[in-house]
């Protein structure tokens, strides 16, 4: 008889062997091909004894959430793909509550893992209100274990030889962050047989689509923005503004500019993807050339991205729509804090203090606030409520991050039609990058 034991991050075989598609029998496998080996035991009606799960226990899960149409038909095709898969739904369409209900659905222990520590305690609120029961939370100092508990990824990673073995269920929110080679092994390490991704965005490169269906499942179900709006979600206008440079902001883009152009030239080096841009980035670090060609690439984004003519530009749009909600976002902290001294105007980024962060959503909630300036903190996971205009004075060429910061005014509510205002500098690499992140 064969017997599984669970041992950090793997499950190792007594006994005979088992083969599934490597080239000879093995008896250890990475922990999250547990549910693979399981099937291939029972199908070969072969006797085995199961030390490797023992999993948590919970009480009877019961809530009151509603699904929507859509919502109840991503569920269905979850199950159906043997609750293992990937649903892509856009920023504001309800992922939370889908998830809640595929854990009473499937009634067992589960683990959420979110990217921050914020999102730890949205997620945590959210399931204690749902099912009326203690909700766990690993990261930010807590490590408190229960049959449902959220984690961030680190902690996931950094405890998954103590707790691999505890989990039936899953979830990735945010289940892009899991193809970094540091977050994959969060699941290769755990065994939970059942698996539920959720994301926005979906890249559709090859190699991180087969690494999140080895290790989530595949994509079951898509929705994007345009599915949604005008009933579960917002209508929405995008209105792309390009401005032009000063010409003293020209000259030296043009300068800055043609030293990277003319280097890559010179190299026979081609940018034609992301990857591309890393390779040439990596070189930067073995040859000066390199590095001062990429230095003075970012100088000329630097005065793309952040023109006199876009704040000029915000300013007059302010002024125009003093009493809608707005969110404003850039690539760079420093005109962050400059724009909230100069326009009087609240301002977030990854430096905040979570009590300063609560306060101001607050305040923007009530009406208190009617802008809030924000880097990249608030593109992801944050709930920012109600706001009915955005305005990207900046950003970078990923449609992951136009969908999100899109996501944000779409919350639905009465008569609302929200609208996006994406400021680009004209003639330069800006119009490229901003017709690259509304791609698919």
């Amino acid at each position: 008889m064969r017997i599984l034991e669970y041992s950090r991050g793997r499950i190792i075989i007594e006994g005979d062997p088992v083969y599934l598609d490597q080239l000879e029998p093995m008896n250890s496998f990475p922990a999250h091909m547990y549910n693979r080996i399981i099937e291939h035991l029972d199908s070969s009606r072969e006797p085995y004894r199961d030390r490797a799960g023992v999993f948590l226990k919970t009480s009877k899960l019961e809530t009151t959430f509603k699904l929507r149409d859509y919502q109840i038909d991503a569920l269905k095709y979850w199950t159906k793909a043997d609750c293992r898969g990937i649903v892509v739904l856009p920023t504001g369409s309800g992922k939370t509550v889908l998830a809640v209900k595929a854990i009473e659905e499937q009634q067992c222990s589960t683990l959420v893992v979110v990217p921050t520590i914020v999102l730890v305690e949205q997620w945590r609120q959210v399931l204690q209100q749902a099912f009326n029961t203690p909700v766990g939370a690993l990261g930010g100092g807590q490590e408190d274990i229960e049959p449902i508990t959220v984690s961030t990824y680190d902690s996931a990673r950094l405890r998954a030889h103590k707790l691999g073995n505890v989990f039936k269920l899953i979830i990735f929110d945010e289940v892009h962050h899991l193809t970094s080679p540091s977050n994959r092994r969060i699941a290769e390490r755990y065994l939970a047989p059942k698996r539920l991704g959720l994301t926005a965005t979906l890249q559709k490169a090859e190699a991180p689509l087969m690494i999140l269906e080895e290790l989530v499942g595949p994509t079951v179900y898509e929705l994007g923005v345009t599915d949604l709006a005008g009933s579960h979600l917002a209508d929405f206008t995008v209105k792309t503004i390009r401005l032009p440079l000063s010409g003293a902001e020209q000259y030296e883009y043009n300068r800055q500019y043609d030293i990277y152009r003319d280097y890559l030239k010179s190299r026979n080096i081609q940018i034609r993807s992301p990857r591309d841009y890393l390779n040439f980035v990596k070189r930067s670090g073995r040859d000066p050339e390199a590095r001062r060609a990429l230095t003075a690439r970012n100088a000329a984004m630097d005065i793309a991205l952040n023109s006199s003519s876009k704040i000029a530009y915000l300013k007059q749009l302010l002024k125009s729509n003093p009493t809608e909600k707005t969110l404003i976002f850039t690539s760079h902290n420093k005109l962050v804090y400059t724009l909230s001294k100069e326009l009087l105007v609240p301002a977030i980024t990854h430096q905040t203090p979570q009590e300063e962060r609560e306060e101001i959503l607050s305040r923007f909630h009530s009406g208190d606030y009617k802008r809030v300036l924000t880097s990249r903190v608030l593109d992801e996971g944050v709930d920012v409520p109600d706001a009915s205009m955005a305005v990207i004075l900046s950003g970078s060429g990923s449609n992951r991050q136009f969908v999100q910061r899109l996501g944000r005014i779409l919350r639905p509510s009465p008569g609302k039609e929200a609208i996006l205002f994406e400021l680009v500098s004209a003639g330069t690499a800006e119009v490229y990058m901003s017709h690259r992140r509304k791609q698919r």
